[in-house]
This record gives structure tokens, C-alpha cells and sequence, in this order.
């Protein structure tokens, strides 16, 4: 069995101006910075095989300090980069609406049928997402690592976890992910086991 912890970032000035990111390549605010102590402080596993991390600073930043914790480097995973925002990027929902009302429409009512200027759809981050992480899941088996943690974006997150529960990428939006949420999912002889969703229990630890 294969134990897999997959996380979020923290916080980014960015997010606290409800800015898209998408490959942008932002750093923790202080607030993130205080997330992503707080995170590795209190990681719930009691060991980590392997560490992999979107290069992206943001999420390789808040995978250092957990990774530390285990004597563990992150390694640096380009497929686990945020959803491509293309001419998005830097804009907020409501400068989206103003300049693409169609696609931005269909951003929250019909994620599957999104197609945003010069960046991703929903179904391509989905293919390239878990074509990674099924590659690293079968190399974690192989390799016995029974415990190991995936530090993403949350689209990219939404997108994972709705495929293992096997949610049309329609209803993506039910699915939520605070800055530094941790989730817990189990493989098993082909099997998938979800056991915590959207987890920020470390931030109300001192």
C-alpha cells in the first residue's frame, strides 16, 4: 500500500488580492510563510519515503520544511504546476468577467467545457496531473515507499482528487482546498482508499 498525502501551498500575496496565479510564479506571503511552519510542525504522518513538489515557489517552499523534518529534499515536479491561466493570469474573477464573460462563465458553471485564452482546459490539467502521479504511485510500490507527499496548487488538487473519487469535473468546485490543506488517499492493489479531505487542523496548533 502506497499512503499518499497530497497538499497545498500557502497563502500568497496573490491570494490575499484574489489574483489568478496559474503558472506565475509567486512566493509565500508571511502569512504562507507562518502556514508553512505551522504545516511542518505538525505533519501528520510519522514518516515520509519521498517528497515531490511543483517547482512552482510557492509549493516547493512550503514542501521544504516538511521534507526537512523527514531528512527528505523535495523533488521538483513540473507536471504538478497550477492550471496554465494564460491571458488570466494576474487578473481577478471580476476583471475576467469583464473581458471574457463566455469563459469566465464557464470557469465556475462549466469547468469541463472551459477553454481559457492561451492556457490549459480542466481535461488537459487532469491528463497531465495524473499521468504523473499514476507514474509515481507505480514507482512508489515498486520501490516500497509506503508513505509520501505530493505539494501542488488547488485546481490541480481539485482536479486529482475529483478523478480518484470519480467526480464529473463539472461538480470540481465542490471540492475545497485552504492554503496548506492536507489530504490523505491510500492505494492498494489498484484499490483507492480516501481518508481526510481539506484538512488545516495544523493552523489552530501552537
Amino acid at each position: 500500500m502506497v499512503r499518499l498525502y497530497l497538499v497545498r501551498h500557502g497563502r500568497t500575496e496573490w491570494n490575499e488580492l484574489g489574483k489568478y496565479q496559474g503558472q506565475s510564479d509567486i512566493a509565500l506571503s508571511p502569512i504562507g510563510e507562518e502556514q508553512a511552519k505551522r504545516l511542518a510542525e505538525h505533519f501528520p504522518a510519522k514518516k515520509l519515503d519521498a517528497v515531490y513538489a511543483s517547482d512552482l515557489k510557492r509549493a516547493y517552499s512550503t514542501a521544504e520544511g516538511v521534507a526537512k523534518r523527514y531528512g527528505l529534499v523535495p523533488q521538483k515536479e513540473t507536471a504538478f504546476r497550477e492550471l496554465d491561466f494564460g491571458d488570466w493570469e494576474g487578473s481577478t474573477y471580476k476583471d475576467i468577467m469583464d473581458k471574457w464573460p463566455d469563459e469566465g462563465a464557464n470557469f465556475f458553471g462549466a469547468p469541463e467545457k472551459l477553454q481559457i485564452p492561451n492556457g490549459e482546459s480542466f481535461t488537459m490539467l487532469q491528463e497531465r496531473a495524473m499521468a504523473r502521479l499514476n507514474e509515481i504511485i507505480t514507482m512508489s510500490d515498486v520501490m516500497g515507499h509506503e508513505s509520501i507527499a505530493i505539494f501542488a496548487h488547488g485546481a490541480i488538487i481539485k482536479t486529482m482528487l475529483a478523478t480518484l473519487m470519480h467526480i464529473p469535473l463539472h461538480y470540481l468546485w465542490a471540492i475545497q482546498q485552504g492554503n496548506t490543506a492536507v489530504n490523505v488517499i491510500n492505494f492498494d492493489a489498484g484499490y483507492v482508499g480516501i481518508e481526510l479531505i481539506n484538512s488545516t487542523e495544523h493552523l489552530r496548533m501552537r
